[in-house]
């Protein structure tokens, strides 16, 4: 047992409450990332995009990931946009509008905007035009990604950043990382209030981003069956 355990004896406890933590935060960006990659997938099946497909990189610290997930959303609201910007630009006012009539069928919509990408890639199905009005109509997405980003951001930005996603990694740059007793024990319950302060509203803000997601994946495999 280290010197700095038998002084303050909570810490073992703490150093388990927090690798337990930093695993549930792994997790939960584990899960974010493949939901992106299905997103990812569909718009550039359907849409015409080409936006890559992205990874956790095991050998990174927690502030790396985030701006990888974060750059890839960002491109995907970039994306979204510029359907937004195509679909106003191709249409006349009153049909634009149509897309975004929460009183229109949403058929119709589907089949004005299927006919946008028509002329945009050449040929488009029925399920780029779903997709398409999915994404639009969906302030859903569109908020929840933007609210995602900023959790990220917050969470590379805080003492959670600089630390590798690996738990060995973790469990040894804590316990190396200060040979006083009174330091170590500090610095554990700093990171572990912040794991669970950033960590409550993360795993919430993304549950919400996968359903989104899921809903939009969901309709494209119903239109391929």
């Amino acid at each position: 047992m280290a010197l700095s355990d038998l002084l303050y004896p909570d810490n073992p406890k703490r150093k388990q409450e927090l690798i337990h933590l930093h695993q549930e935060l792994l997790d939960c960006m584990s899960t974010n990332f493949h939901a992106t990659n299905e997103l990812v997938g569909v718009l550039n099946e359907h849409l015409g995009c080409t936006i890559t497909h992205i990874q956790m990189r095991e050998s990174s610290t927690v502030k790396e990931n985030c701006e990888i997930i974060i750059q890839v959303m960002s491109e995907i609201q970039r994306q979204v946009q510029k359907i937004d910007s195509d679909m106003k630009e191709k249409l006349e006012p009153v049909l634009y509008q149509k897309l975004y009539d929460i009183k229109e069928p949403e058929l119709e919509k589907i089949a004005i905007a299927q006919k946008v990408f028509s002329i945009i890639l050449g040929e488009a199905t029925s399920t780029a035009g779903m997709v398409a009005i999915k994404l639009l109509g969906s302030n859903l997405l569109t908020l929840t990604v933007s609210k995602l980003i900023s959790l990220l951001a917050q969470i590379g930005a805080s003492v959670l950043g600089g630390i590798s996603i690996t738990i060995i990694g973790l469990g040894i740059e804590m316990i190396l990382h200060a040979i006083l007793g009174a330091v170590e024990r500090n610095q554990l319950l700093t990171a572990v209030r912040s794991y669970e302060k950033h960590l409550s509203e993360f795993k919430a803000a993304s549950e919400k981003y996968q359903r989104a997601i899921h809903e939009v994946t969901s309709l494209v495999r119903q239109q391929v069956q």
